[in-house]
């Protein structure tokens, strides 16, 4: 039986989540994957209340867990810059390292990559993307004979327990409350309703399938805290449904990569997966379109995915090869890209706007769908839907100032339109 030393350096939710299934399914981890962990010695600036970690050494300074006699350091502390240099420290010491932390491989992947091949040692990740739903390892081992051209999904459980919950009826602020209440979102949100969560994510899966770099250059990024729940009720008049997207895709020779909220079809798989969910779409040539759905965040889930990495790490003989650090592919240039839009605007005078919108569509040489007036809503404003043609990303920030500078509108907001 392999055996491994490991040090955790991190004592919150998920770490202290670690500690007890190492604990509490150690049997279940030496006879389904031939290996016993052995936790040395933890890293830890205070107690956790909720975990007793008995007579394991701990270490109130976090860079001291790497002086211990551990084969693998497992770094769940989170952010970006301590992380890096706890990271890059413990490879530099020839320690193997396990993270679960997203942002640190966003930022600085392709330094600790590197620092990692220089050194001989391996930096597995398979909970940085939907905590333990083995997404990594299906990119880099079993799709491996396959040529993946687009990878696109739900990746933050927050944004799509929200939008889902206002697809039913509620409003963006409740229902963020409510996530809030549930332990589904931070007391600052920020993060995972701006999508930096899911651009994250994706990032590190464009770099596994693609080679794209971390940090990925020209990324366009926008969050899901400007939708309201009517839009809801018209998208799913035409058909669709709304949902925060992560995508990246072989354009050419380059990859188009980017997240932000989209009008998808209500009868695909993507649209379906609801609440806390994480739902990712892989596009190859061999085995056609696959999906993957699970949990994207937790103590348990994220536990299984770092021993998922400690399994493979003791049962390798230390020959992984999970990144190429000198592959360096370019990104599409996002304006270059077309979409559909819908286009939400309310007017004072439906007739006068509805005549100066497609005229000003018209002066744009941007052709028009669909364009209808909905029924008053509360106090003066008039809601007018408009469906466009595609048209490039390029002409929608000229366009959208030329609409809001209409004296006939008062309010105006827009949504992309996947395509398939």
């Amino acid at each position: 039986m392999n055996k491994l030393r490991i040090g955790i350096c991190g004592w919150g939710n998920v770490a202290t989540g670690l500690f007890n299934t190492i604990e509490n399914n150690n049997k279940l981890i030496n006879s389904n994957g031939n290996l016993d962990i052995e936790i040395v010695v933890i890293g830890a600036r205070r107690d956790n209340p909720k975990c007793d970690p008995g007579a394991t050494k701990i270490e109130r300074d976090i860079f001291d867990v790497i002086n211990h006699d551990i084969d693998v350091l497992i770094e769940l502390i989170g952010g970006v810059d301590v992380a890096r240099e706890l990271i890059l420290k413990a490879i530099k010491n020839k320690k193997h390292v396990v993270t679960a932390n997203k942002a640190v491989l966003f930022h600085h992947g392709d330094e600790i990559f590197k620092e990692a091949s220089s050194n001989g040692v391996q930096v597995l990740f398979e909970s940085s993307v939907c905590a333990g739903t083995p997404i990594i390892k299906m990119l880099t081992e079993e799709l491996s004979a396959n040529k993946v051209t687009k990878i696109s999904g739900m990746l933050n459980g927050t944004s799509n327990f929200i939008l889902s919950n206002m697809e039913e009826g509620s409003d963006f602020r409740s229902t963020l409350e409510l996530a809030q209440k549930e332990g589904y979102a931070e007391p600052d949100p920020t993060f995972d309703i701006e999508g930096m969560d899911a651009a994250h994510k994706i990032g590190i899966l464009s770099s596994l399938a693609f080679g794209t770099c971390l940090p990925p250059k020209d990324f366009y990024i926008e969050g899901i805290s400007n939708i309201e729940k009517i839009d809801f009720k018209y998208a799913k008049d035409m058909g669709f449904t709304i949902k925060h997207l992560a995508v990246s895709k072989l354009n050419k020779d380059k990859v188009e990569l980017r997240a932000h909220p989209v009008f998808i079809k209500e009868d695909s798989y993507l649209a379906n997966l609801k609440s806390v969910r994480n739902g990712i779409e892989i596009e190859t040539d061999l085995l056609g379109t696959l999906h993957i759905a699970g949990s994207g965040a937790g103590q348990e889930s994220t536990a299984s995915g770092v021993i998922s990495d400690l399994v493979n790490l003791a049962n390798s003989n230390n020959n992984i090869s999970v990144v190429d650090s000198n592959r360096n592919i370019e990104l599409v240039d996002f304006l270059s890209l077309s979409f559909q839009y819908y286009f939400y605007i309310e007017a004072l005078d439906a007739s006068i706007a509805i005549d100066s919108i497609t005229s000003t569509f018209a002066e744009k040489n941007i052709g028009i769908e669909l364009v209808e007036q909905k029924e008053a809503l509360k106090g003066d404003s008039l809601p007018i839907v408009v469906i466009t043609d595609l048209f490039a990303e390029r002409e929608h920030e000229d366009l959208y100032e030329n609409l809001i500078n209409l004296d006939s509108v008062n309010k105006i907001r827009s949504i992309r339109i996947e395509s398939n």
